[in-house]
């Protein structure tokens, strides 16, 4: 897991999407490896969202914050700057589901990608709307790790999601 957050990362606002997403993998079965803050900074964000890809081999990343329209908005272009391949579907579908709670939605600009075999998954940065989002994206978790670990379908046997 990774919060994007200028206001988390220099300490002067608590994080709470995190702990919010935390818990809902958790809830759905899925042991947490790490729970990272990064600045809203292209580089920063990439880097990090490399490392958990290549280095702690992390299964799923999902992203909190910096997907609107705003100049430091930079998680999606961070996240196709190390992608192998983008995930059209899951986004669409995220932003599809979201839009029947609010047209605010419409502005998210959050992607998917696959970097070797880790799929990460951009969520909105509120606490509700990423939690929200996340129960569209549930229910293909399994079947999305099982296809990039070239694992039978049914048979995710770790479930990573990021924490080392």
């Amino acid at each position: 897991m990774l919060v994007v957050s200028d206001r988390v990362a220099a300490g002067v606002q608590a994080d709470a999407s995190g702990p919010a997403l935390v818990g809902r993998l958790e809830e759905a079965g899925w042991e947490v490896r790490a729970c990272e803050v990064s600045a809203d900074e292209v580089d920063a964000i990439a880097e990090t969202l490399a490392r958990l890809a290549d280095n702690d081999r992390v299964q799923l990343i999902l992203t909190s914050g910096g997907t609107g329209l705003a100049p430091r908005d930079v998680t999606p272009d961070a996240t196709r700057q190390i992608a192998d391949r983008e995930v059209p579907g899951i986004a669409e579908a995220l932003r599809a589901g979201s839009l029947e709670q609010t047209p605010h939605a419409m502005l998210s600009r959050a992607t998917s990608a696959i970097r070797g075999q880790t799929l990460i998954v951009n969520l909105p940065g509120s606490p509700r709307g990423a939690c929200a989002t996340f129960e569209t994206l549930a229910p293909v978790l399994d079947h999305a790790v099982a296809l990039l670990a070239e694992l039978p379908i049914g048979q995710v046997e770790h479930r990573a999601a990021d924490r080392p």
